[in-house]
């Protein structure tokens, strides 16, 4: 085979590719165009397979001008990708445009979740009183999670009916945030004031209460801490959060890791004492529980019950965003995920 046949060949190839190429305003066309001539049955691939008619001392000389060729349309492509390129911004650019037109509202935009608004408002709160903010894991042993808290070991909460056990008598998902409390005390010197929110589990599932919930709970020990001290902590959350009006009461109750022990009520915020359905027609609403820390607790974290005192208190954050946001009929709805409802809430 004549090698300079083989080159003119190429030559006249390159010509044509480029003459196609000017009437291409297209992308695909472009790419195709390209794809005859350099593809695996282009025609320039079909003319290198008779480089090897070709006699050994011209080989060379030929395979460069195939070379030549490839980067020939090569380049040519490139030059009508990018010139096609710059006449799509052009003509996008030149669009007419109405500038008295109303805006649009753009779509897409993540928002807080309305208990992560409460949560964020109640720990900053706190912190606004000094508090510090701890953590601890959500898959807890029984002695964070009960013995340590002074639950005996026939108490019910221990039941299946009530905790959700990975291993039972060893390890479950934490039913409250105290465990932080525990960890925490020994940990860290004292005095100690903290507050620890996070997600907490338990067989709860009603329109007032879930499988999940989220809790936030308070600790503060140091020398001469009474319930005067707690009641005024708590008598400033309240007002902050449903207005110096509301009026609150403490009510006697027990838990195993404080004592005295007592439930919290405020005056129900729609009837204002009157009685109405949110409050069960009592006029009160319940929203948490505290008293001060059981020298038990204390001592069995190493710490002088004689020397040192100290109160806790614990609320569901989902029971204050129900009451925060009037309306919501379950707390269901929180976890649901329905774009339409939870686009309601601002931060």
């Amino acid at each position: 085979m004549d090698p300079a046949e083989i080159i003119a060949r190429l030559d006249d190839l390159g010509r044509q590719f480029e003459a196609r190429l000017e009437a291409l305003d297209q992308e695909q066309a472009i790419r195709a165009c390209q794809a005859a001539y350099l593809g695996g049955k282009g025609e320039v691939t079909a003319l290198r397979k008779l480089i090897k008619q070709v006699e050994p001392a011209a080989r060379k000389t030929v395979g460069q001008a195939f070379n030549q060729v490839k980067e020939r349309i090569t380049h040519a492509t490139g030059v009508a990708l990018q010139r096609l390129k710059e006449s799509e911004e052009r003509a996008y650019l030149e669009q007419p445009v109405d500038l008295t037109l109303p805006g649009r509202q753009p779509r897409g935009i993540g928002r807080l979740h309305p208990i992560s608004i409460v949560m964020h408002d109640i720990v900053d709160i706190f912190v606004s009183m000094g508090f510090d903010v701890a953590s601890g894991p959500e898959i807890e042993t029984d002695y964070y999670n009960f013995a340590a808290l002074n639950f005996p070991a026939d108490h019910p909460a221990r039941d299946m009916q009530d905790t959700l056990f990975i291993k039972e008598g060893k390890t479950l998902l934490r039913t409250h945030t105290s465990p932080v409390q525990i960890r925490t005390l020994l940990k860290r010197p004292l005095p100690v004031q903290i507050v620890a929110p996070g997600a907490v589990y338990r067989r709860d599932d009603d329109p007032t209460h879930s499988p999940m919930f989220f809790q936030i709970e308070g600790l503060l020990v140091d020398e001469g801490v009474t319930f005067a001290h707690l009641r005024g902590t708590l008598e400033t959350f309240i007002h902050k959060v449903f207005g110096k009006d509301v009026t609150l009461r403490f009510r006697p109750s027990f838990f195993p890791f404080t004592e005295p022990s007592a439930e919290v009520d405020i005056q129900c915020i729609s009837c204002k004492g009157s009685g109405c359905r949110l409050c069960s027609h009592t006029g009160w609403l319940e929203i948490l529980g505290s008293g001060m820390v059981d020298p038990n607790v204390l001592e069995e974290v190493g710490i002088d019950s004689e020397r040192y005192t100290g109160f806790a208190f614990g609320l569901g954050v989902d029971r204050v965003a129900m009451l925060r946001y009037e309306g919501i009929g379950t707390i269901k709805l929180f976890y649901e995920n329905d774009p339409r409802f939870l686009g309601c809430f601002r931060s």
